[in-house]
């Protein structure tokens, strides 16, 4: 895709994203939108970060530090802020750990030790989100919300160079709008019983993407994750790097 239709599909973006925040009494620049380039090449990146994008969501860590890689003598990578969207082994902290602005998928113990370990080693912050499996599903990831609070009681016990800035969840139900809603809603509560257990701020939920949005938005998303409309279908690859 030409930089002139990127540049076009992201505006187009924007404007839903304006009237969605218009539409719920909140001010858009309430809501980052993080544009979700898995698969898709670093060339896109670019052309959308020039267009004025300044937020980046990668599932993978190998694709997201290779294009890192491609990106860092071009001109808008200064202003690239990158994301890590994806699951993460624990097995890939030292990869992870204080290169992303934000990782939105802490899920275990196992793996807040392990940032924790590089980052102490550095002295560097690493702000995350705890990923809640919202649907109760078994085959994906993310913590349950019933142990989401003794997760969050061990990274602020034990975990001090990992910031816990909030929650993130992918509802059972994909691009189909208000029926997300409900799981978008169980988030926020979830959130609002979290800051008055454990006395902390909590402000981030990163929850809604190309189909269901503006259902997000409704229910107090700050963070939606949008790939698809910003940079078209997403590319078949034959064996998805490792996560």
């Amino acid at each position: 895709m030409n930089p002139a239709e990127l540049a076009a599909r992201l505006a187009r973006v924007r404007e839903r994203l304006d009237h969605a925040c218009a539409a719920c009494g909140r001010r858009p620049e309430d809501v980052l939108l993080v544009a979700v380039s898995k698969f898709h090449p670093a060339s896109d990146v670019a052309a959308v970060a020039g267009a004025g994008q300044v937020d980046f969501g990668e599932n993978y860590v190998q694709e997201a530090l290779e294009k890192r890689a491609e990106l860092a003598r071009e001109p808008v990578a200064a202003r690239i802020r990158w994301h890590m969207i994806g699951h993460v082994q624990s097995r890939k902290a030292a990869l992870v750990a204080g290169a992303f602005a934000l990782i939105h998928t802490l899920d275990s113990v196992k793996l807040a030790d392990a940032l924790e370990r590089r980052l102490a080693d550095s002295g560097a912050m690493q702000p995350v989100l705890m990923e809640i499996n919202i649907g109760e599903e078994p085959q994906k990831a993310g913590i349950m919300a019933a142990d989401a609070a003794a997760l969050a009681e061990h990274v602020l016990a034990r975990c001090p160079h990992l910031e816990l800035r909030g929650l993130m969840c992918l509802p059972p139900v994909f691009d189909a709008g208000d029926a997300a809603r409900p799981y978008f809603a169980r988030l926020r509560r979830l959130g609002g019983e979290l800051r008055s257990r454990l006395g902390i701020g909590l402000p981030e939920l990163s929850m809604g993407m190309s189909g269901d949005f503006a259902a997000a938005v409704a229910e107090g998303a700050t963070i939606v994750r949008i790939g698809t409309d910003i940079f078209g279908p997403r590319p078949v690859k034959m064996g998805a790097p490792v996560a």
